[in-house]
């Protein structure tokens, strides 16, 4: 099947999308991928509904600002799939199928006597009409109502993607987006997956607020900065890493305020060590310590990041790139990849990864 996956990420940066060759199992072919930045405008739309999101908490009726988002979502990823088709050669009508994950406006992971809740902001019926093609969406609700944390749903692909690569095993994926999630790949293809902790998203929420701008480029500023190793310990204390895996987190579960009263650049580097030492903890719950990570996601492009991740987890780290895969576009591959297999019926989510009782297939496919 040809398949297109999209990605719109908790940065809410823009819209990735990426072309693959995949019966959901071998991927034949990688075709080509884009990456749609969002205009100022549009990001304004989606963060008001992120805002409302975790204002709403699935208590009453969902907020109206979500319909407007959804119809900046359906606009811009469908600019993204014909972009993609553009370069590729084809119309969007000759894809067999895109996969589609919308936007997540809040993730309430479950905890002990409590379900988890997830939400996917996103009108697929729309989105297949407007490009003629089926589209697959909805990948985590199944496995949130089966018990499981709804993410991370990446490590199917993980497996796949190795496999194409020729990487050897044990190894790592580390996806640093908003929050990071590892995948395990054991030397016998036993998988274990979960949240780690923050990504890059406390790091950016802390250069909006102290620097006014989007990121922290090239670690520049937590390069030169001092870690406050009070504050540090506090951002450790917090439940999520006391808990076995699999687990899950929101990107705002964490607060600013331990480094609060600190410098652009202190706050730059405590946060950042607190995204390495989080990986690290991750790494030390395992059984079978992989021999490097592949790092995949924005936060491969952050060297000081990179540099504290190696140094806190004493393994060799690579970016995605440098094992010939494609950094920016890998959760949009996975997208293209989990669509396949919900066609076929293929399972999406496993115990090791997310925590259902039993292999799950998920996601629903909606015709033009």
């Amino acid at each position: 099947m040809k398949c297109v996956g999209l990605m719109s990420g908790t940065s809410l940066d823009g819209v990735d999308a990426a072309l693959l060759d995949t019966d959901g199992e071998v991927i034949t072919a990688f075709g080509p991928g884009v990456q749609l930045d969002y205009t100022a405008a549009d990001r304004a739309v989606l963060q008001a509904a992120v805002d409302a999101g975790l204002r709403w908490r699935f208590e009453g009726e969902e907020p109206d600002v979500f319909g407007d988002a959804e119809a900046v979502l359906t606009r811009t990823h469908a600019e993204a799939v014909q972009a993609v088709c553009d370069v590729a050669g084809l119309s969007p009508s000759q894809l067999d199928l895109v996969g589609f994950h919308g936007q997540t406006v809040i993730h309430i992971p479950p905890t002990e006597g409590r379900s988890g809740k997830t939400r996917q902001i996103g009108d697929a019926d729309a989105l297949a009409s407007a490009l003629g093609c089926p589209v697959a969406y909805d990948f985590r609700t199944a496995d949130v109502e089966a018990g499981g944390q709804g993410a991370p749903l990446a490590p199917a692909y993980h497996v796949a993607l190795a496999a194409a690569c020729g990487l050897e095993r044990p190894l790592g994926v580390l996806n640093i987006g908003g929050v990071a999630n590892i995948t395990l790949i054991g030397s016998d293809g036993t998988l274990t997956a979960f949240d780690t902790g923050p990504g890059n998203g406390l790091i950016d929420a802390w250069m909006a607020e102290k620097a006014g701008v989007t990121m922290d480029a090239g670690g520049e500023a937590s390069a030169k900065g001092r870690v406050l190793d009070a504050g540090l310990e506090e951002l450790l204390s917090h439940p999520h890493f006391a808990l076995e895996g699999p687990k899950s987190l929101d990107r705002w579960d964490f607060s600013l305020d331990p480094a609060r009263n600190l410098t652009v650049e202190d706050g730059a580097a405590t946060l950042a060590q607190f995204t390495a030492r989080t990986v690290a903890l991750g790494l030390g719950a395992t059984s079978e310590r992989p021999k490097r990570l592949i790092v995949c996601g924005g936060g491969r492009k952050n060297p000081d990041l990179m540099r504290r991740i190696s140094i806190a987890c004493g393994v060799q780290v690579h970016s995605a790139e440098a094992v010939g895969s494609r950094g920016d576009l890998i959760e949009a591959e996975a997208f293209a990849y989990l669509a396949a297999r919900t066609r076929r019926g293929l399972p999406i989510s496993w115990p090791g990864t997310t925590g259902v009782p039993q292999p799950l297939t998920g996601g629903t496919i909606v015709e033009p």
